[in-house]
């Protein structure tokens, strides 16, 4: 790490930040809208899902004790984005965005360790560490900065010499090796990350345990993982003295031990672990994990980790009757942990579709109803609905999610597969180009928008439309409207960065 110049030394806490709110979450949108275009950044409800259960206790906690203001609460898009990589990394971005890797939550032992990641992420954005380096770039379009924050996390993930070499040549301008210098949180900055961390994440009833395993464990994944390809991108440097700071503020706090591995957290790792190594080797592996002789030295959870991962590596490889053989043998494990009963009957949701069965989909989410039925139940019953030919259930299913869930594009292209189905010919326009606008792709849903506006009239022209229709129609102007604003502004930002 470059030492500071006393110039640039950290300021106090929220002082030195010339970046507005506002301003950054523009930062954050611009670089999400190039994120999400990478083919590895998926959308998986359940993982998702598990990952938000951690995250909004920790959200909830930074409010209560004043680190989280009112206004950032507010203004900033508090999204995160599942990337299909098996290093152990997450990363905070401008805005209120994170990004997890598969690899880290394949990794960690517990949802304790799993939080004490996110909790520290957190503080980074809570803290304005991000608009604090923003800020330190005088001569630079914070636009710009962001621009180049893109091409340094496409370069800390490329794999191969080319990609390498051109993003290192990227690197080579002094422009961008100011950026460089600064997208490594300095060691103040990761200090106060833990420190503040640390008193979220307890406040949020995590054990203090959890913190400092999640340390030692990131320390031995560098330690033997580290290929020194991209060292500016090592946003968590895991130092002796950093581990000992955490060790001597658990010891200040009663003794509460991380619980113990659940099946629950088995089976979100193992999940994880199989999407992010799809390779037809890989996903054999799990078959042989899953023997007898290796399962019977695991613990129960664990077990029930390894069979629900051969199970979904044996739906990958569409080998039905060996997936099915597997998730008949979870019951047992599972211990009447209700969270996992669940997520098995998801994938036994997942199975039957991929088998053409939506009955039996529709089947196995409905022994799960007495509890309200979260994202991911909600999006596989819309497609077991879909497959059954009920379009209508599901549209009106999830018109009421997306209203209550706007940015939720996975949602809003079901919706309008669920639309054209039934013939609402305008509603699946708006809703194909709602799914491009949740992800910032602002000209293709002004382009679906301009085709549901000709539809629209050339429906008038030949048969009027009825009431549900003005009703549409409306909207899709109002909303193309705003979409235009939208993507004008963000074209002047990117004007002038040149």
């Amino acid at each position: 790490m470059v030492a500071q110049s006393p110039a640039l030394a950290l300021p106090n806490l929220g002082d030195g930040v010339a970046l507005s709110l506002g301003t950054e979450r523009r930062i954050g949108d611009a670089i999400a809208r190039e994120l999400y275009r990478d083919p590895d950044v998926i959308d998986d409800p359940f993982l998702y899902g598990y990952l938000r259960s951690l995250w909004n206790p920790l959200m909830a906690a930074a409010q209560r004790r004043g680190e989280l203001s009112p206004e950032m609460a507010e203004q900033f898009a508090w999204d995160m984005a599942l990337i299909r990589d098996r290093s152990l990394n997450a990363f905070a971005l401008p805005g209120g965005y994170l990004g997890v890797h598969l690899g880290l939550i394949a990794t960690v032992q517990s949802p304790d360790e799993l939080a004490s990641v996110l909790a520290h992420e957190l503080t980074h954005v809570t803290q304005r560490h991000i608009g604090r380096m923003l800020s330190q770039q005088e001569r630079q379009s914070p636009i710009l900065v962001g621009a180049m924050i893109v091409g340094l996390l496409a370069a800390s993930r490329a794999n191969t010499p080319n990609a390498i070499n051109a993003s290192n040549a990227v690197l080579m301008g002094g422009q961008a090796l100011a950026i460089q210098n600064q997208l490594n949180f300095n060691r103040d900055m990761e200090r106060e990350a833990d420190r503040i961390g640390f008193g979220v994440y307890g406040d949020a009833g995590y054990a203090p345990m959890g913190f400092v395993a999640m340390f030692e464990r990131l320390q031995q994944a560098a330690r033997l993982n580290d290929s020194g390809n991209f060292p500016y991108l090592r946003s968590h440097p895991m130092t002796t003295e950093r581990i000992a700071d955490a060790q001597a503020r658990q010891q200040l706090l009663p003794v509460r031990l991380p619980p113990p591995m659940t099946a629950l957290h088995a089976m979100m790792a193992a999940r994880a672990q199989v999407l992010a190594d799809p390779h037809p080797d890989a996903l054999y592996a799990w078959s042989l994990q899953a023997q007898p002789e290796a399962l019977q030295r695991l613990s129960p959870a664990r077990q029930a980790g390894v069979r629900y991962g051969a199970a979904l590596a044996a739906l990958k490889t569409r080998a039905y009757e060996t997936a099915h053989r597997h998730l008949a043998s979870l019951p047992p494990l599972l211990m009447g942990d209700a969270a996992a009963v669940r997520l098995m009957h998801g994938l036994v949701a997942e199975l039957a579709l991929a088998e053409g069965q939506p009955q039996a989909a529709l089947q196995a989410l409905d022994r799960d109803r007495q509890e309200p039925e979260g994202r991911p139940q909600r999006l596989l019953r819309a497609q077991a609905l879909l497959a059954s030919h009920r379009a209508a259930e599901a549209a009106q299913m999830l018109q009421t999610w997306v209203a209550l869930n706007p940015r939720d594009a996975t949602a809003w292209d079901t919706l309008a597969r669920a639309e054209a189905m039934r013939g609402a010919e305008l509603a699946a326009l708006r809703a194909e180009a709602e799914a491009k606008a949740a992800l910032f792709e602002y000209p293709g849903a002004i382009d679906r928008l301009l085709a549901a506006q000709e539809r629209a009239r050339a429906l008038t022209r030949s048969q009027g439309l009825d009431r549900d229709g003005h009703m549409q129609a409306s909207i899709i102007d109002a909303r193309l409207r705003a979409i235009q604003q939208r993507w004008r502004e963000m074209q002047a930002d990117a004007q002038n960065t040149r």
